[in-house]
């Protein structure tokens, strides 16, 4: 390889991995179909490796490919950092932020708060990365993260909240038609919302020995659809008691037996601690994920985990 490649080679490169065909990498980037082609045969080129093959399904990486998609994907992540540095007004609270949250925390908590913070910082714009990976912000992979777990690098700043609890529910539509629960053995009977391959390890969460069935009415590792199952009276689940109490018609279910508690962090890169947007930004996170975020806040229990498998 003679000389490095230009960037917009690679970034054509990642949009056809994400993608798997050259046209919807263009529509993607806002380019022509020719000149996304044109940019991976000349990558090729470049370093001598061919980078995809066709398959029947679209275009498929090499070894080599995927090989070198994480080391892109971190210098697009490092270039997208860099553009929100240099075009942020440091003079006050502007440019473009990223957040990751997990899926739930997005759907269920984040609108009022971005309602808020764009009538009161108009200049500050939200890159919004839904996931339950932990992104690196060290990084940069994201400037301020909400997570259920403490932070372990030294550069990050994080500020601790109120946790989140865990507990059963169903809908009262549900508990009508199948009866309610009086303790753990009980469950047995019901029809449960469960997870699908996350490793979600449920007797942590209920106690060992509860007798949870050997299969789901509805397997899912989305909490939001887990969530919006209960809502709708499908069977009975665990999901958020500050989000579900919301809604007048979700009941909370065992709430002496069941017990467990998600600690709350928000999470940013100290050296982000001067930047007026990332401030404002971590500010509304913490001020609309602090004490009172919910009616069922005072209400759910804190304390570990634990429960009784009998009546």
């Amino acid at each position: 390889m003679s000389r490095s490649p230009d960037w917009s080679l690679y970034r054509s490169f990642l949009a056809v991995l994400e993608t798997g065909s050259f046209s919807a990498a263009a529509r993607a980037l806002g380019l022509t179909q020719p000149t996304v082609a044109r940019h991976v045969d000349e990558l090729e080129r470049e370093i001598g490796r061919d980078l995809f093959v066709r398959t029947p399904r679209g275009l498929a990486p090499t070894d080599t490919g995927r090989a070198m998609q994480p080391h892109a994907e971190t210098v697009a992540r490092a270039i997208a950092a860099l553009q929100r540095t240099a075009t942020a007004d440091e003079t006050g609270a502007s440019g473009t932020v990223r957040v990751t949250a997990s899926e739930i925390v997005a759907v269920e908590w984040l609108p009022p708060i971005l309602v808020r913070l764009a009538r009161e910082h108009p200049g500050v714009r939200v890159e919004l990365a839904l996931s339950n990976e932990a992104e690196n912000l060290l990084e940069r992979a994201a400037d301020i993260a909400v997570r259920m777990f403490a932070p372990t690098q030294a550069a990050l700043v994080a500020k601790r909240l109120p946790p989140f609890h865990l507990g059963f529910h169903a809908h009262r539509a549900y508990l009508a038609a199948r009866g309610t629960p009086t303790c753990l053995a009980d469950l047995a009977g019901h029809d449960i919302i469960g997870p699908d391959r996350l490793p979600i390890d449920l007797e942590s969460i209920v106690g060992a020995g509860a007798p949870l069935p050997a299969g789901f009415r509805l397997a899912t590792d989305s909490f939001v659809m887990q969530l919006a199952a209960i809502r709708a009276g499908l069977g009975i689940g665990i999901c958020q008691v500050e989000a579900a109490a919301r809604d007048p018609d979700v009941v909370h279910l065992l709430p002496d037996v069941v017990r467990h508690a998600l600690p709350l962090y928000i999470v940013m890169h100290e050296d982000l601690k001067s930047s007026p947007r990332c401030r404002a930004v971590f500010d509304a996170l913490v001020e609309g994920l602090g004490p009172g975020r919910s009616p069922g806040a005072a209400a759910a229990a804190a304390g570990g985990t634990g429960a009784e498998a009998g009546c």
